[in-house]
């Protein structure tokens, strides 16, 4: 019999048809068991849900990083833990409790308290991501229970897609900053490896937050949906900071010495408890004194008069402890041409990444100064892609204009 072209045509468009959804039914089996970081808030409790709609096999872990014992019951986490159980009960999924107590303080905590006692101010969530979620609680997930992949309720996509139906055995996983910008968290996951990430998903990638609580809602879980969401320094809680390091750190008297005069100007109980940028409040001056910088050999800090002093701008940078999540742009050109931001809140600048310094650091030039650029803080790059490169942290700052 004669096959007429059309009739091959037709055949190789329903080939092709068959083996895209071959491969998405192949995908899927092979990502069925996936374990969800259950938080106890919102995000994490509609990701379980969507995974559940999907007809993946969900298992529900709650991490326990913080001993509230040690601050007498301050931190939330056995409210979390309570609302955690809430949430794996209505869903019907399992929950485990893991506790990353020690890790948590070796490797984000006493780090943490280092980098304070150096004059660095430091930032625990990029650290917490890169250390205990996508580090040892992905391995857990992975080698302990033999689960296929992870989920969290992170504000971000990848190029693997949600639910990782876009997975590729050769190729990277890129990730990108999600539909909902404002509540972009690409900045606190840019630490993280390709490995982790390649067996991450992401359902609230194409979310924006007033959907996740609309949808908490209308599947029952109104106590998560009005619950006030969690910011700052987890094991902070609610209390002053000033008095939570102290509790650590002991205090030391120094000076606050005005840059331009060199004058004393006040007297400061520490410089672990001052930031670069911090409004110092000290009276009986014309205009406020903000840090411009500290010195942890004579333990003064410098002060400039003026929200808007020269002092504490920066247009140069110079960062280490590089992490690419995918191959490093600066071994084909030593060059790169991108976006950056130090804090998750701030719009996206240009600027220029300069690698062989002669050593591991590289050099950041930005197109315009930027206030209160703050060593011990994370450097974090991004194409004009709207693609999260990876991150490095800030050693020095300088403004040569």
């Amino acid at each position: 019999m004669e096959i007429k072209p059309f009739q091959l045509h037709f055949g190789l468009v329903n080939y092709a048809i068959f083996t895209h959804i071959s491969s998405r039914t192949s995908l899927f089996n092979m990502f069925r068991n996936v374990a969800i970081a259950i938080s106890g808030g919102v995000d994490s409790a509609v990701c379980a849900y969507l995974l559940k709609e999907r007809g993946y096999k969900v298992i529900g872990l709650f991490m326990k990083n913080w001993d509230e014992l040690d601050e007498a019951g301050k931190c939330s986490g056995e409210h979390d833990l309570v609302d955690a159980e809430y949430t794996c009960k209505k869903l019907n999924i399992e929950l485990k409790r893991i506790n990353y107590v020690k890790d948590y303080w070796n490797s984000v905590f006493a780090s943490f308290l280092e980098d304070y006692q150096n004059g660095l101010t430091p930032n625990p969530d990029i650290l917490c991501n890169k250390y205990i979620k996508f580090d040892v609680f992905y391995k857990y997930a992975i080698e302990n229970l033999k689960l296929d992949a992870i989920a969290t309720g992170h504000y971000a996509k990848t190029t693997f897609g949600s639910y990782l139906e876009n997975y590729s055995y050769d190729g990277d996983v890129r990730l990108l900053i999600p539909t909902d910008e404002f509540k972009d968290q690409t900045f606190f996951l840019s630490g993280i490896k390709q490995s982790s990430l390649r067996r991450t998903m992401f359902p609230l990638g194409n979310f924006y937050k007033t959907e996740v609580k609309k949808l908490a809602r209308k599947i029952g879980l109104n106590n998560l949906a009005n619950k006030r969401e969690s910011t700052g320094i987890c094991f902070v809680g609610h209390r002053n900071f000033k008095n939570f390091i102290r509790e650590y750190i002991p205090s030391e008297v120094g000076s606050f010495i005005d840059i331009d005069t060199g004058i004393i100007v006040g007297r400061h109980e520490g410089i672990h408890q001052w930031t670069i940028g911090q409004r110092c409040r000290l009276h009986s001056y014309l205009k406020p004194y903000f840090v411009a910088k500290k010195d942890v050999i004579t333990n003064n800090i410098y002060v400039a008069s003026g929200h808007d002093h020269q002092s504490l701008f920066s247009n140069e940078i110079v960062v280490t402890e590089i992490n690419w999540i995918c191959e490093d742009p600066l071994k084909l050109s030593p060059i790169l041409n991108c976006l950056f931001r130090f804090q998750h809140t701030k719009p996206l600048v240009k600027c220029k990444v300069v690698g062989n310094l002669g050593d591991t650091n590289i050099k950041i030039y930005l197109k315009e100064p930027l206030r209160a650029i703050t060593p011990g803080q994370y450097a974090v790059f991004y194409n004009y892609s709207k693609e999260c490169l990876g991150s490095a942290r800030i050693i020095k700052s300088f403004n040569t204009k």
